[in-house]
């Protein structure tokens, strides 16, 4: 069984304007779990869309209950991969992602699709759609609860940030919000985003064939 998200918005904001505050997103500072994102593949097809596949490196804080199931022994950072396609004459952004690792534990699956919207001048609609699944016997159901409630703190999380960087393309960025505690936790994240990478960029070079096949 699995656990499905649907969520659908529109974000007050031109196409082309929400596609550059994509790229443009981290660091912010409602994700301070992002330790880092590195491009894996890049390239611009004869039609014009531009693929990407990228590698993220978040933290995984666990709830008490879900140590029993986490090894200790195992990393607590989950690497993400990322495939996206921006068509630029459709006004169209699709994204597909999945951790590469602790899928055993739990698996989540999201995909995206930022379009200019029809009925609406100057704004830009968001589908976001998720799959929350887990291998473990007899618990897979409660993990994939807690996976699914972390999901939905998590996407608010990325709207947020989606609309600082919105807001520091028009100018207007609340600069108030990058209290030296912020800087200072990630200066500490980046720390041990230095140790985590080689390791995630084995993870994804093994998942990443020599022309990745695209999954959006």
């Amino acid at each position: 069984m699995v656990k499905y998200f649907f969520n659908e918005m529109d974000i007050k904001s031109t196409w082309d304007h929400v596609t550059s505050a994509f790229w443009q997103r981290y660091p912010n500072p409602f994700s301070t779990h992002v330790l880092t994102e590195d491009v894996v593949f890049r390239e611009v097809t004869p039609d014009n869309r531009l693929h990407t596949r990228r590698l993220l490196t978040k933290t995984n804080r666990l709830p008490w209950w879900a140590e029993r199931f986490f090894p200790g022994n195992l990393s607590r950072s989950v690497y993400i991969l990322e495939d996206s396609i921006v068509d630029p004459l459709n006004k169209s952004l699709i994204t597909f992602t999945w951790n590469l690792n602790h899928t055993k534990l739990m698996t989540v699956q999201e995909r995206c699709v930022f379009q200019e919207s029809e009925e609406r001048p100057h704004c830009t609609q968001l589908k976001r759609e998720a799959w929350i699944s887990s291998g473990v016997y007899g618990f897979s159901r409660p993990i994939q609860e807690f996976g699914l409630a972390r999901f939905k703190s998590n996407q608010a999380k990325a709207m947020k940030g989606l609309e600082y960087a919105l807001a520091n393309i028009h100018g207007d960025a609340p600069h108030w919000h990058l209290r030296d505690s912020v800087k200072d936790a990630s200066e500490k994240a980046k720390e041990a985003a230095m140790a985590a990478t080689e390791k995630a960029k084995n993870l994804a070079s093994a998942a990443t064939p020599q022309k990745p096949k695209q999954y959006v």
